[in-house]
């Protein structure tokens, strides 16, 4: 009976402390994506995901919640809660609002009792906390136009290129 245990503990121990490890490479994933949701000031960002996973050997660093571990808390468990591998339901939009302050988004997570992640990040809070943090750690591109560039529209937001001031005057060529 100590044996049995034994060996299921190892089991245990093992699906839980290499959860997906080299899963990648044994799935169809996409080499590339385009990340375009919230093009606006800048183009969407191509996301090289087949490079990304053989830096990272672990979807669950960037896919947190969603690659089929199952979830312990029963907050979390309620959404949570799956043990299978679900990857028409992977991408971060799936979960982190385009528009986080929008008055529907708002009054849905009031409306919701019990609501755990009352602090989740919009889209773009989230894309850029998980990758900027890893690109800071891992010495990947930091800046904004390393990934993409900035749009007609983001110039003239932000008065660069054409739309810079000249002289000194605050005059543009526009």
């Amino acid at each position: 009976m100590k044996a049995f245990k034994g060996i299921t503990f190892i089991i245990v121990v093992l699906a839980v402390s290499l959860p997906f490890s080299g899963l990648a490479r044994n799935l169809d994933l996409p080499g590339t994506v385009t990340l375009d949701r919230l093009v606006n000031l800048y183009q969407g960002a191509e996301f090289d995901h087949e490079l990304h996973t053989e830096i990272a050997d672990n979807c669950t660093i960037c896919h947190h919640h969603s690659v089929g571990i199952p979830a312990t808390d029963e907050r979390c468990a309620r959404c949570h809660g799956s043990e299978e591998i679900v990857l028409e339901n992977i991408a971060c939009v799936d979960c982190h609002s385009v528009e986080p302050f929008s008055a529907e988004y708002l009054s849905g997570k009031e409306a919701e009792e019990g609501l755990y992640h009352i602090d989740k990040p919009g889209l773009k809070a989230a894309y850029h906390l998980n990758c900027l943090n890893c690109h800071v750690e891992m010495g990947g591109p930091e800046g904004c136009e390393d990934c993409h560039e900035r749009t007609e529209l983001g110039d003239s937001f932000y008065r660069s290129g054409s739309y810079a001031p000249k002289g000194g005057k605050g005059e543009s060529t526009h």
